[in-house]
């Protein structure tokens, strides 16, 4: 894995969500409901909220260790068990926040299948440029990524224990591709 480190503020999640529901609205998806997998995808859902006021539905799905290394393969932790009824027939945007080895995401797809909706939307904040453990089903047609990189370690703000320091590393980051770009 490349070692460097990709930072990541709220400001800029904000942002990217928003692009994202304009791109949502430009391709004429208007989901039913919003199901946003656990941990990484429960903030960008709610911001998503804001956007396009749909409800959202939690899922855990868990495919690392506490060690941070991968398991055999995903698995639920969490389900909407009470209200999978409500998913038949219905258009259902998939939200997490980055879309790496894509194992986690097509877990959860092939597990929202089984309810029947009319349409599943994927959509992630980063995706990653770089070959993938499993393709998607071919049920889908609409895939949003708000940035793609490269392999590179995202550093989410809900994961930093100094959030003021995180945003400045954040600023320093985005000031130094400035710099080499010129």
């Amino acid at each position: 894995m490349d070692s460097k480190k990709f930072y990541v503020s709220y400001n800029s999640v904000h942002k990217l969500v928003k692009n994202l529901s304009k791109q949502l609205i430009e391709t004429g998806f208007d989901p039913d409901v919003i199901v946003a997998i656990g941990s990484g995808g429960f903030i960008p859902a709610r911001i998503m909220k804001t956007f396009i006021n749909r409800p959202i539905y939690a899922v855990g799905i868990s495919y690392y260790g506490l060690d941070n290394k991968h398991k055999d393969h995903p698995t639920k932790i969490q389900w909407i068990d009470e209200v999978q009824s409500q998913l038949i027939g219905k258009k259902v945007l998939l939200i997490d926040e980055v879309d790496d080895t894509r194992a986690t995401l097509a877990y959860c797809v092939g597990e929202l299948l089984k309810f029947k909706p009319e349409e599943i939307a994927v959509l992630v904040l980063h995706n990653k440029q770089k070959d993938k453990d499993v393709e998607f089903p071919a049920e889908i047609k609409r895939y949003f990524a708000g940035l793609d990189l490269g392999n590179v370690w995202i550093k989410y703000p809900w994961d930093a224990e100094d959030i003021e320091k995180h945003t400045e590393n954040e600023k320093i980051m985005l000031e130094q591709e400035t710099k080499e770009r010129t």
